[in-house]
């Protein structure tokens, strides 16, 4: 490798775009001098002046252009000679240009001037020479026409410049640097301190990732039994369970370079730039094999080909995903290279993108369960001071749903409520306070409500808590409140366990909970309101689901119009026939209806029970399951040793 500080190696010249920016300004101040009338240093005289400078004889000619509306005038050697023309007889600037009138005149319109200068030399008996012609400028001409041209050249070099990344380096280098990947490279000497401990849960992504790993740092465990190194590994999974930090993990722990990018890095403006980058980041890739590829939000450049390219026009995006085919697995085929990616829209991603032989194993990252959300907490909780009574456990049941990402915004959320609070440590009110925090939203305690408001709320919430108490299969409730939160004016805190199957019953039971609310008011006040747009949202989802999707309808049997791979290949038209859509409509509602009915009836046997629970949350705004055990007593189906929240430990 030579020496770059070799004073005897000629140095490139750097491209600088000052010089086109001072051919702009030069073009500018150049129409600017020349553009303008040439004998724009002349004296300028009025109508007026003219007409008594003729009377007296001291025009010796005048010369009216008349495509500029300016007349030049000459004075005879006489005139020059007086006090009042003095100064106006000097050298042109360009003797090469011709000789300079004494004055220039502005007329207006050119049969008035003509005929008052004819006058006047009829009344005087003058012998002025009066002259008609026209002026072009072509110098200036020709640079106005050039300016507009020099100012886009600039411009295009300028954001060309912008968009290569920089003003080293030489112009054409500069230029075609678009087409160059945006990858960052993290090798053994970029300092990545997250590894596989930093992942809780997710034990088997964990494993087939660290597999791949393994495979990289010792090859001949697999390839002396004749495995194959994987090709591609797809991570799968809602948004938030952890996809982009296995892929900080495999970072870290791999020991081999590991080039990370966006899909969206490869999408541009320019056509041809996308491909170029995929052949430039597999390039560099296998020049360093073995190394890994993580391209996050892969769905960017991966979608299903031919599905919305409705124009027939060129499709930058599927150039690109072209490419990516061909890279991945061609009759280049780069070897001791692996392509992770992430999405949360595999549904939406290319057949051809997801067969064996490209992405070889498909890696499903699920929500966490019971014991996955407790190991989350406890990474997240190591650098948090917490009271030395909280119980992980507890955290882990009162997050049901919660994905790796909401569980550090709970943990967050906590410390900055007790550091409001002025606490020494955070306690397990806090990420209470915390998870309603996030879930609900901000306490808006000053909302204006009035006293009639305010009870049709308490009555409302009251009653899903009442019908959702008497049902066996509701969701167990955990707290009331009629504190408005975010959008809602009230709310009932359930903790649902968390099923793999459901069954009709079980859904039922939560739709009838669902209505108690707007059944409560029918039962107490006669009327109801529009406080139940949210439930009547969610009761017709799961209604929806319960006849279109899953088959428990009786009346439409077993059948259903889900597709799983989200590509409607029945376009924009319906999957059924009109008839059907009537059947569907009709089974919904009846199946509302009935739900609706029977909280109606729940609420009216237990009325007193209703009108004290509402009277209660009314005095307190917010009630919590013993309130409503004083009240009811124990659930008629609830085992006696069955405890769904374990006790503080003390």
């Amino acid at each position: 490798m030579a020496n770059e500080n070799n004073s005897n190696t000629p140095k490139k010249p750097r491209f600088s775009s000052w010089w086109i920016y001072g051919v702009v300004i030069a073009l500018i101040i150049g129409f600017q001098f020349f553009g303008g009338s040439s004998f724009s240093n002349t004296e300028k005289t009025t109508t007026s002046e003219l007409q008594e400078y003729l009377r007296n004889g001291d025009i010796s000619k005048i010369i009216i252009i008349t495509n500029t509306r300016q007349a030049k005038v000459f004075l005879t050697e006489e005139a020059l000679k007086k006090d009042v023309h003095k100064g106006v007889a000097e050298k042109p600037l360009f003797p090469s240009a011709g000789l300079v009138p004494q004055y220039v005149l502005d007329y207006g319109d050119l049969q008035i001037f003509q005929n008052e200068i004819t006058e006047i030399k009829k009344e005087n008996n003058l012998d002025t020479i009066v002259e008609f012609d026209t002026e072009s400028n072509v110098l200036g001409e020709l640079l106005l026409s050039l300016l507009p041209f020099a100012l886009i050249i600039g411009i295009w070099i300028y954001l060309m410049r912008r968009m290569s990344g920089g003003a080293s380096g030489g112009a054409g280098g500069q230029i075609f640097n678009i087409g160059k990947s945006k990858a960052k490279l993290f090798d053994e000497k970029t300092d990545t301190r997250t590894s596989f401990k930093d992942v809780a849960g997710l034990e088997g992504a964990k494993e087939e990732v660290q597999e791949i790993v393994e495979f990289l740092k010792n090859p001949d465990k697999y390839t002396s039994l004749g495995g194959k190194i994987p090709k591609g590994a797809l991570l799968v999974g809602p948004p938030g369970t952890g996809k982009t930090l296995l892929a900080k993990a495999v970072a870290g722990e791999a020991k081999v370079p590991f080039f990370s990018l966006s899909g969206s890095d490869f999408v541009e403006m320019f056509v041809g730039v996308g491909a170029s980058r995929v052949r430039d980041l597999f390039k560099q890739a296998k020049d360093k094999s073995p190394a890994i590829i993580f391209i996050d939000e892969i769905d960017a450049i991966g979608r299903a080909r031919g599905k919305n390219n409705f124009t027939g026009s060129n499709d930058e995006r599927e150039n690109t995903l072209n490419q990516l085919l061909t890279e991945m697995d061609g009759f280049g085929t780069n070897t001791n290279v692996i392509v992770l990616a992430a999405t949360n829209r595999a549904d939406v991603l290319d057949k051809a993108l997801m067969r064996a032989g490209r992405f070889d194993r498909q890696i499903y990252v699920d929500l966490p369960d019971l014991n996955e959300r407790k190991e989350i907490f406890e990474v997240h909780l190591r650098p948090i001071k917490t009271a030395e009574t909280l119980d992980l456990d507890f955290l882990a049941k009162q997050t049901p749903g919660f994905s790796g990402a909401d569980i550090a915004n709970v943990c967050n959320e906590a410390a900055l409520i007790a550091a409001r609070k002025e606490k020494k440590a955070v306690t397990k009110q806090d990420f209470l306070d915390a998870v309603d925090r996030i879930v609900g939203g901000l306490e808006k305690k000053n909302k204006i409500i009035t006293p009639e408001e305010k009870k049709t709320i308490a009555f409302h919430e009251a009653g899903h808590a009442t019908v959702s108490w008497m049902l066996e299969h509701a969701a167990p409730l955990v707290k009331v409140t009629i504190v408005p939160r975010g959008q809602s004016l009230g709310a009932a805190w359930y903790l649902p366990e968390e099923r793999l199957i459901v069954r009709p019953e079980q859904m039922l039971d939560e739709m009838c909970a669902t209505m108690g609310g707007r059944a409560a008011e029918k039962v107490i006040f006669n009327k109801i309101s529009t406080g139940a747009l949210s439930d009547l949202e969610k009761v017709t989802k799961q209604a929806r689901a319960m006849v279109t999707i899953y088959g428990l309808n009786d009346e439409l049997g077993n059948i259903t119009y889900y597709d799983s791979s989200g590509q409607n290949e029945y376009g924009f038209t319906k999957p059924y026939s009109e008839e059907t859509a009537q059947k569907i409509d009709l089974e919904i509602s009846k199946m509302i209806e009935e739900q609706y009915q029977r909280a109606i009836k729940l609420l009216q046997d237990n009325k007193d029970k209703l009108t004290e629970l509402a009277e209660r949350l009314l005095d307190k705004e917010v009630i919590f399951k013993d309130d409503l055990e004083k009240i009811f007593g124990r659930r008629p189906f609830e085992k006696e040793e069955e405890e769904l929240e374990p006790e503080p430990v003390k």
